[in-house]
């Protein structure tokens, strides 16, 4: 269940504030041993890609379409889930990953190979959702691809997580499926943790208007209470400003109107209680404080582009496919 008391800012810094409840949960994993030559496409999915490069370095093409080295002990995050290649060499012909059988290991986490006896690249990769929504600012701003290496002079954790993932790789100790399964969820969210707190690489867009010492402090309310009936009134006597003077000064900084703004929040936020909760549109709607499903409908559609009952009949769908 959702606590719906209030979310007060509590540490002082809005983007703090905003997402100190940041998680990602992940959802399938792999682990594969390939003798060269090889190469794996990954199609384009909406959940982030990661990938631990346990045994014997390969190549990663990125989504700009460059080749970039990665060594024994490297981890990525692609936090897009763009689509992209990892190889033995730069060039060589990649197989999609859907073409492999797999055996499971444990719950949610697999194994395959290319066929040959001598050791090979070693690697564990995994998909993994975010439970912010996909068009948050913040994913927008992130890089297509994060390297654990570039962050850990920053973050003393990640070496030695990136240890315990060599550690287990090799699968010769009981339960270390589900222990690199761990790991990595943690490895992941340490490496967007180390990225925020080092500025998110980025100065201005939506981190600067989060970081302005007055619109800031509107913003984390918006996102910590989307269910909340905010007016522009309301936001205005947060910051101590008049009506016209606060909406004038945001829509400066961030870009949009008061109300605009707010009901992209909303609305990105029903698309999580529908999607990830699973919970019924007159539900949302009420949580929403929207009089009818159908003033609820509409708005959701104008922001998402897609109608609620869209996003019920996509589960339903894959309910009926999973049973």
């Amino acid at each position: 269940m959702l606590d719906h008391s209030s979310k007060v800012p509590v540490t002082g810094d809005p983007l703090t504030d905003i997402l100190r409840g940041l998680r990602l949960d992940g959802v399938e994993y792999g682990r594969c041993e390939m003798q060269e030559p090889w190469g794996l496409q990954f199609p384009a999915q909406t959940a982030a890609r990661f990938h631990f490069i346990g045994r014997t370095g390969c190549w990663l093409l990125q989504p700009s379409g460059e080749w970039v080295e990665l060594k024994a002990g490297d981890a990525v995050l692609l936090p897009r889930g763009a689509a992209h290649v990892l190889a033995s060499e730069p060039g060589t012909e990649a197989s999609p990953i859907q073409g492999y059988e797999v055996a499971e290991i444990c719950k949610n986490v697999y194994c395959m190979s290319n066929e040959g006896c001598r050791p090979g690249t070693l690697l564990f990769f995994g998909s993994m959702y975010f439970n912010l929504d996909g068009l948050h600012p913040l994913l927008g701003m992130m890089p297509d691809v994060m390297r654990a290496h570039e962050l850990e002079a920053y973050e003393p954790g990640i070496p030695h997580l990136l240890e315990a993932m060599a550690r287990e790789v090799t699968m010769e100790r009981v339960g270390s499926g589900g222990i690199l399964a761990r790991l990595a969820d943690v490895l992941a969210a340490t490496v967007i943790r180390s990225w925020v707190e080092r500025g998110c690489g980025d100065s201005s867009g939506w981190i600067a208007a989060v970081r302005d010492r007055e619109i800031g402090r509107v913003l984390a309310a918006i996102h910590l209470e989307p269910h909340r009936d905010w007016t522009v009134e309301t936001l205005a006597r947060m910051m101590g400003a008049s009506r016209s003077g606060f909406a004038e000064r945001f829509a400066t900084i961030v870009g949009e109107t008061p109300a605009k703004y707010v009901t992209q929040v909303r609305m990105h936020q029903a698309r999580q209680w529908l999607v990830r909760d699973r919970l019924k549109i007159s539900v949302v709607a009420a949580r929403l404080r929207y009089e009818s499903d159908a003033s609820f409908s509409r708005a959701f559609k104008r922001v998402i582009g897609s109608a609620p009952s869209h996003f019920r009949a996509e589960e339903q769908a894959e309910t009926r496919q999973a049973g």
